[in-house]
């Protein structure tokens, strides 16, 4: 089998959508190679921009809110996370116009109205944390990057009644969805990440009230119905995008249609910005949970009146 560094090397004797499909498994989480039956299902993917000479076109379902557990965030809004995030995936785009010189572009399926409800994020927060992200990619210059959300998949802006749109025409019943977990063990491992973050914002916002076992038991069912709107969603972009290569904030199995890309460096290969906090040591920046930052002794750090990140310079002394 073609060892890791070898399946990473991109050859100018290759094809473009060959180069191209090996840069993106520079960003996959997690870092390992995938058969090759997948690999051509992506290539034939990208091949089909390449052949007429059009920007590649990738969607990625991501950047829905930040988490309601303060534990682990800054706050409700975008932060230094994010915008180094969107600054990952324009530099994709970037990386992609050198083998490619169309390049590429991004459709953000940010996917927080599709369950914001499920997960304890009314609409309202939603809808200020997608316009400050968009705005913060204007600011940024960001070109290659595009927001797309429920109210576009529908039209409109009554959040419940698209959701039950969602919910009557794409949606699997949560008993399909546990079936899957049982007897799946890709689904089981998403339902697991899933549920660890689901049971961390419980604790995190319970103030006390409920037993962990109680907490645990009520995030499960939370982790179903966060799945089954995700899949639902999903369904949708195949719908609305069915060229675009598919990207994943999650780690994907080896036969998934979705490439897992990481956006920020991470010990916990499931942390991103809205569930995290980034640490700036001095040496490289990384996402971590806010009690981590805090219990490292960093510097909270404010921009533009607002928390961004913590600095840690001693950490890396």
């Amino acid at each position: 089998m073609e060892s890791l560094s070898d399946f990473l090397s991109i050859s100018p004797k290759m094809s473009v959508s060959d180069q191209v499909v090996r840069l993106l498994y520079r960003f996959v989480r997690p870092d390992k190679p995938t058969e090759a039956p997948v690999y051509d299902r992506h290539r034939a993917r990208v091949e089909y921009f390449v052949r007429r000479l059009e920007p590649i076109h990738f969607v990625l379902p991501a950047f829905p809110a930040k988490s309601p557990n303060l534990t682990k965030v800054l706050g409700p809004l975008p932060d230094l996370g994010e915008q180094l995030a969107l600054g990952s995936l324009e530099s994709l785009c970037e990386y992609v116009s050198y083998f490619h010189p169309p390049g590429a572009r991004v459709t953000i399926c940010s996917d927080g109205h599709v369950f914001g409800d499920v997960v304890g994020v009314c609409d309202q927060t939603v809808t200020e944390y997608r316009a400050l992200l968009s705005q913060t990619a204007k600011n940024m210059n960001l070109d290659s990057l595009e927001l797309y959300g429920l109210d576009d998949a529908f039209g409109g802006s009554d959040y419940p009644a698209l959701r039950k749109v969602l919910e009557a025409e794409y949606a699997p019943s949560i008993d399909k969805v546990r079936a899957s977990v049982r007897t799946d063990e890709s689904a089981r491992t998403l339902f697991n990440g899933i549920h660890r973050f689901m049971f961390e914002d419980a604790v995190g916002t319970s103030g006390g009230h409920g037993s962990r076992t109680s907490l645990r038991n009520k995030t499960k069912e939370t982790a179903l119905h966060t799945i089954s709107r995700s899949q639902a969603w999903s369904s949708v972009i195949a719908e609305r995008f069915p060229r675009a290569v598919r990207l994943s904030i999650h780690p994907q199995p080896p036969n998934s249609d979705k490439i897992g890309v990481r956006l920020l460096a991470s010990q916990d290969e499931w942390l991103t910005p809205w569930h995290g906090v980034v640490l700036d040591d001095g040496a490289k920046r990384s996402l971590v949970k806010r009690w981590q930052a805090e219990e490292f002794k960093a510097l909270l750090v404010w921009r533009d009146g607002r928390p961004s990140h913590f600095v840690g310079p001693h950490l890396s002394a």
